[in-house]
């Protein structure tokens, strides 16, 4: 129970850190927080210029975690991502050039003006935490975290993120514009040199592998269970959803709910958790008919329907 404690006590203190550089977003920085504590990764859709870069920054930073940034263009090449193969004439052999991708936070910048293949070179890092060149496989530090950043206002030389890769993001959030007194603040924050620059880090990367660790001892109640099954399940049979959450979307769904449980401090995950989580982890990975989409309806729309009328198992109706 200390080492619950603890951890959540470490959770506190990033998010508080972050929170310093990031004016008026609480929620998005709080999502963003789940997604790498429960050991998935993160994409922030929004139009350029509204944080996106700075809370990817902030994450690193505030974790102690190395960081680096890829630009994602239209000649990228899956071997700029994870590296190359380079002839040493002195040593007469083959040496490994460790590409961007082999660092512990990633900020995969503008992800959808690279082409599939190049958006495909993730893949296997995001999920089995390792990349294979060349038939060698070489395995990722932890913490591992990709943020990759999408454009959605744009629609030239963009290319769509396969299902696939959408599916491998456990949590998608939006920062949205800020209030007018908040970029008051901001230009005030920013007059003399920008507070980034002087954040420090508050834990260090083992202090966050062990606080993801932790997070898998948050209980969560056999009937919560059901009712994140329940979610995902209704989401595959609803009338305006072509393809459902996956068995991965229900998964998502049950590790982000400890993670926002440690954060607030529990030991244990409500329904409410669930139902807080239910359209950041799982709207991204919907896919609607065409009569939906005509009709304005989102995944965002459809999993809050699904919740709206979904009873959590056990409870007094």
């Amino acid at each position: 129970m200390d080492q619950l404690v603890e951890a959540s006590q470490t959770a506190l203190k990033l998010l508080e850190n972050i929170k310093g550089v990031i004016v008026g977003k609480e929620q998005a920085i709080e999502m963003s927080l789940v997604a790498l504590i429960s050991q998935g990764h993160l994409l922030i859709e929004d139009v350029p210029g509204l944080g996106k870069t700075t809370l990817a920054k902030a994450i690193a930073t505030s974790s102690g975690c190395s960081f680096k940034r890829i630009q994602f263009v239209p000649d990228l090449l899956p071997s700029d991502i994870t590296g190359v193969n380079i002839y040493n004439q002195k040593t007469s052999e083959f040496e490994f050039r460790h590409g961007p991708l082999m660092t512990q936070v990633v900020l995969a910048d503008e992800i959808n003006r690279a082409p599939s293949k190049t958006q495909a070179a993730l893949l296997e890092s995001m999920e089995e935490h390792r990349v294979t060149v060349d038939g060698v496989t070489y395995s990722m530090d932890r913490p591992f975290f990709i943020i990759a950043t999408l454009n959605p206002v744009e629609y030239h030389g963009i290319f769509p993120l396969p299902e696939a890769e959408l599916d491998r993001f456990t949590i998608r959030v939006t920062l949205g514009y800020a209030s007018f007194q908040q970029e008051v603040e901001i230009i005030g924050r920013q007059e003399l040199e920008d507070p980034i620059d002087n954040l420090e880090s508050v834990t260090t990367p083992e202090d966050l592998i062990q606080v993801q660790e932790e997070t898998k001892a948050i209980y969560v109640d056999p009937l919560v269970r059901q009712y994140i099954v329940s979610l995902t399940q209704a989401s595959r049979q609803h009338q305006d959803v072509v393809l459902g959450a996956s068995h991965r979307g229900s998964l998502a769904l049950f590790r982000t709910a400890q993670a926002l449980s440690l954060i607030r401090g529990r030991d244990f995950v409500t329904p409410d958790d669930v139902k807080e989580l239910a359209v950041p982890v799982l709207a991204h990975r919907l896919i609607l008919t065409p009569e939906a989409r005509a009709r304005g309806i989102d995944g965002a729309k459809a999993v809050t329907s699904i919740v709206d009328n979904l009873t959590v198992p056990g409870a007094h109706v």
